[in-house]
């Protein structure tokens, strides 16, 4: 009998812990079950586009304080690197016709538990991924995490939650290989590392910031498609072409009822003053504040409109994080000199900052899919 009774105390023990996992997730959300999304009602619409609106000062940002964030990449730790000012970490984005809903970083990781989100794309992806785990690392500061790096992939893994965020580098989408007799080739129709990410649940690309990269930054050295080599092509023309062999690869290759596909758009940088109506104006340094109102005087960059065309083609869900006009309102919130390196950078974004923002709409798009 006593033995009977120990037993019979070990299974309430287990079935007791297993309930207070399952009630600490489903607390604030719903718990994603196999491959369904279930929502959780939040005040976005079918007809509020969350892409348009406008920044406006909130005093309760930023959402975390970044020296309570280890390990932000020395490009991007503004606070760290010296900026004085911190007008720009109290801006928050206002859509027209609805509110995003506050990050909120347990019911993110609850939402996910037992997946895989993956930043595919160039250092614009690094720096997103670097705001979230921001996100969800000070909100959480107790969360158990694992880190692990290999030469394409750095994962960051929430052990209470069974979450990764991971990011893979990669410059083009497309692959580059090394091709005897000319070297370095960047491959407009080939994409092999899609073997990598289809089986990721929640695949986030970005690709733009490289395709006018020339001369010793250049990482390629010849180019191909329809099976011919040049020296060189158009820039714009080679990213159409490049983006829509991802887009065919999502087609034919994802499993869009298992994986969610999102794509980053066009993260713009600041090194002309006359697209803000600021003649002469050659960098970000002397920038404290957004463009207010909702449009940006320039308009959209070609490479977004050509990533909005190509999007269309896809016949599976794919949904665009908008980001590119929102965006290109911060001029503010670069890093410019305060960064580790002490270069101008005019293309990149302070953590925290705008990223966190991306994360926001991210959130959003991730409970409304």
């Amino acid at each position: 009998m006593g033995s009977g009774i120990r037993r019979s105390s070990s299974s309430f023990c287990v079935v007791v812990f297993v309930l207070i996992l399952w009630c600490l997730c489903l607390a604030n959300s719903e718990k994603i079950d196999g491959a369904k999304w279930r929502k959780k009602p939040v005040i976005i619409t079918r007809s509020c586009n969350v892409y348009e609106g406008r920044w406006v000062y909130d005093e309760s940002y930023p959402l975390y304080d970044s020296s309570a964030c280890p390990n932000i990449r020395k490009e991007f730790d503004c606070k760290k690197y010296g900026r004085p000012d911190q007008l720009y970490l109290k801006y928050r984005w206002q859509p027209n016709d609805c509110d995003l809903p506050r990050f909120d970083a347990k019911d993110f990781l609850c939402r996910l538990q037992g997946k895989k989100i993956m930043f595919i794309g160039d250092s614009v992806s690094l720096n997103q991924m670097q705001s979230l785990i921001c996100l969800l690392q000070t909100a959480l500061p107790s969360t158990n995490i694992i880190k692990q790096t290999n030469d394409t992939v750095s994962s960051v893994i929430f052990q209470d939650y069974g979450v990764s965020v991971m990011v893979f580098h990669s410059t083009y989408l497309v692959d580059t290989e090394v091709v005897e007799n000319y070297g370095r080739v960047l491959k407009l129709d080939s994409l092999k590392n899609g073997s990598i990410w289809k089986n990721i649940d929640v695949l986030v690309f970005n690709s733009w910031l490289w395709w006018y990269r020339r001369g010793p930054k250049q990482p390629w050295d010849y180019i191909e498609y329809d099976n011919k080599i040049l020296k060189d092509m158009d820039r714009m023309d080679a990213f159409r072409r490049a983006l829509t062999t991802w887009a065919k690869w999502v087609d034919s290759d994802v499993d869009t009822t298992k994986s969610k596909v999102i794509f980053q758009g066009v993260s713009p940088s600041h090194y002309n003053g006359d697209e803000w109506n600021e003649p002469g104006v050659t960098n970000c340094s002397m920038e404290k504040q957004p463009i207010m109102g909702s449009k940006y005087p320039a308009g959209l960059p070609a490479a977004a409109l050509v990533v909005k065309d190509v999007l269309s083609t896809i016949k599976k869900p794919v949904h665009l994080l908008d980001i590119t006009t929102l965006s290109q309102l911060r001029k503010d919130a670069h890093p410019s000199s305060f960064n580790g390196f002490r270069g101008m950078d005019c293309t990149h974004w302070c953590v925290a900052g705008l990223p966190d923002t991306w994360n926001q709409l991210l959130y959003a798009a991730l409970i409304n899919y």
